[in-house]
This record gives C-alpha cells, sequence and structure tokens, in this order.
C-alpha cells in the first residue's frame, strides 16, 4: 500500500510517500480502505517529534489520527462490522507509527463509528479529532446547557467550527473569536463572533456584562488569561492546547477514542445539526504541504487529504 510516512523526526522534508507492506488485521480490529483523512495540528507535532517524551515511537511512523472509508476485512472477535460497511474514525493508538495517512488503515473496533450519511467523504474525514474533541470539551468537561453562554476561541478553525455547532445543538448561546474576515462565516454557524486581540474581553462583555458560563480555548497563551477574567468560575474553562488550564482550576482536554461521543457527533451530522466546513484537500501524496498549510493555523475549517 502507499503510506505517507517518517523515518525521523524533523519539519516538511522528512516526510516520504512509501510503499509500505498491508497492514495485518488483528482480532478487535477491521481493515479499512481510507477514502479520506483530516490533517490536524497533532500530525506535523507529531512529525516534528514533540510527542516522542509521552508516546513510543515506531519507525517508520505512518502519521494521522482521522479517517473515513469503507471496510475491507474484520477480526476475528468483531461483530460491529462487516465489509462494505462506511465507516469514520480517530485511530490513536497506544505508540506513534501505525496511523492513517494511508490507503490501508488496521482501525481498532474502540476508534470507530458509522459514516454519517449527510456528510460526503471529504466531510467526514475531517470529522473525528475535530468533532471529538468539541463534544467532550463541551460536553463532558464543561457540562454546557441549554440557555448558558460559552465562548469560543478561534472558533473559524477546525475544531472552532464545529465547536460552535454542538455548542448551538446543546441550546447554548455562543460567542466566537475570529479574525473580521471570518465573522460571516461564523454567523452561518450560529455564533456572535467578535474580534480577538487587544480589547478583547472589553468586546466580550458588552455582549456579556455578566461574563460568560462556559469558555473553550483553542489558542492558548494570552487567550487563555483572558479567560480568565471573563468566565464566572473557572473550573468551566476548558483548553485543547495550553496545559496551565489545569493549575487555573480547568480542564486540559487531551482527546480520547470513543465510539458513543464519535457516534453522536455523526447523529448531529445526520439530523442536520452539524457540517464540517472545509478549506482545502490535498491529494494524500501532498500531505506534507496541507501539514504546513494546517501550521500556518489561519484556515477557515477543515484540511483534508483525499485517497484514491
Amino acid at each position: 500500500m502507499k503510506a505517507i510516512a517518517i523515518n525521523r523526526y524533523g519539519g516538511p522534508d522528512v516526510v516520504e510517500y512509501i510503499e509500505l507492506p498491508d497492514p495485518k488485521v488483528g482480532p478487535d480490529t477491521v481493515l479499512v480502505r481510507t477514502r479520506a483523512v483530516g490533517v490536524n495540528p497533532v500530525d506535523w507535532k507529531i512529525r516534528d517529534g514533540d510527542l516522542d517524551g509521552i508516546l513510543d515511537a515506531h519507525f517508520p511512523l505512518i502519521m494521522g489520527f482521522d479517517l473515513a472509508g469503507v471496510v475491507q476485512a474484520v477480526g476475528g472477535a468483531v461483530t460491529e462490522y462487516r465489509p462494505g460497511d462506511e465507516v469514520i474514525g480517530y485511530v490513536r493508538k497506544d505508540v506513534m507509527g501505525y496511523g492513517t495517512y494511508a490507503e490501508l488503515v488496521a482501525a481498532p473496533v474502540r476508534t470507530l463509528a458509522r459514516k454519517p450519511a449527510a456528510l460526503d467523504w471529504t466531510q467526514a474525514g475531517g470529522l473525528p479529532t475535530a468533532g471529538l474533541t468539541a463534544r467532550q470539551a463541551l460536553v463532558h468537561a464543561l457540562r454546557l446547557r441549554s440557555g448558558e453562554t460559552v465562548l469560543i476561541h478561534a472558533a473559524a478553525g477546525g475544531v472552532g467550527a464545529l465547536a460552535v455547532q454542538v455548542a448551538g445543538a446543546l441550546g447554548a448561546r455562543v460567542i466566537g473569536t475570529a479574525g473580521p474576515h471570518n465573522h460571516t462565516f461564523l454567523r452561518g454557524l450560529g455564533a456572535e463572533p467578535v474580534e480577538y486581540g487587544q480589547g478583547l474581553a472589553e468586546r466580550v462583555r458588552a455582549l456579556a456584562p455578566g461574563g460568560v458560563d462556559a469558555v473553550l480555548d483553542l489558542v492558548g497563551g494570552d487567550t487563555l488569561d483572558v479567560s480568565i477574567a471573563l468566565v464566572k468560575d473557572p473550573a468551566r474553562i476548558a483548553s485543547a492546547v495550553d496545559y496551565r488550564v489545569s493549575a487555573l482550576g480547568g480542564h486540559y482536554i487531551w482527546t480520547r477514542p470513543d465510539p458513543e461521543d464519535l457516534a453522536a457527533v455523526a447523529r448531529l451530522a445526520d439530523d442536520g445539526l452539524l457540517t464540517v466546513p472545509v478549506a482545502s484537500t490535498f491529494p494524500l501524496g501532498q500531505a506534507a504541504s496541507a501539514q504546513a498549510l494546517n501550521a500556518e493555523g489561519r484556515t477557515r475549517g477543515k484540511i483534508v487529504l483525499l485517497v484514491d
């Protein structure tokens, strides 16, 4: 099979498009022929070696956690799927090396859910990591409820755009930070946009004089510091990017594979409550270029790799 892999940590120049053996299908896994793969910041951080201190690596290391594709074969203990089923997955394993930037992926059943029929392959490929992050932050960590006001930083990005919709489906009021060129886009998703940067706290208070009930931080740094002054209870801040949030009494979000959460996000799509905005697509062989664009942090929605 063709796959995108690295044989050492480094910049985009270490990324290779190579031929590798087809993966084996263990008893609790299914073999998926990949159609689309979402690109996420964690992908190029793994390439750079940033996660080497917490996860063992196997080289050649195939990058990627997201996938959408078709089941080709199932392991002996699998009863949930059969060949021909269309699935999505957040295929994070305990060892880095066997990722989803590949034509074929052996995915544990615990990482999969059925593909939402309402989404095409490109949208479905961009859903898993971003959708799970949004749901696990808003539903499990922040316990967001109908009628509450949530502030979402970087609301037009890959995770932010889905978080706006997940929060809206919960019945919450959403204030989202973004550059002015993304404000019309955010209004279309149901958020009230505010510009980030100096004066952010005053702009948010103009919309929510009493402060906000919860904050989802997807920026970190000074943005997290500003959030402390805006939220009624620091325990209701969640960040997917800044570990300091835990010391402040909030929640750090490390997205976990969870088939029930993934299925819940898929149902939102099928119920017409969530779509996946796609910023751009690349063929699998151009994964290094896709990662470089993702690392700029300026895209509206998801970047997706397409697999022939």
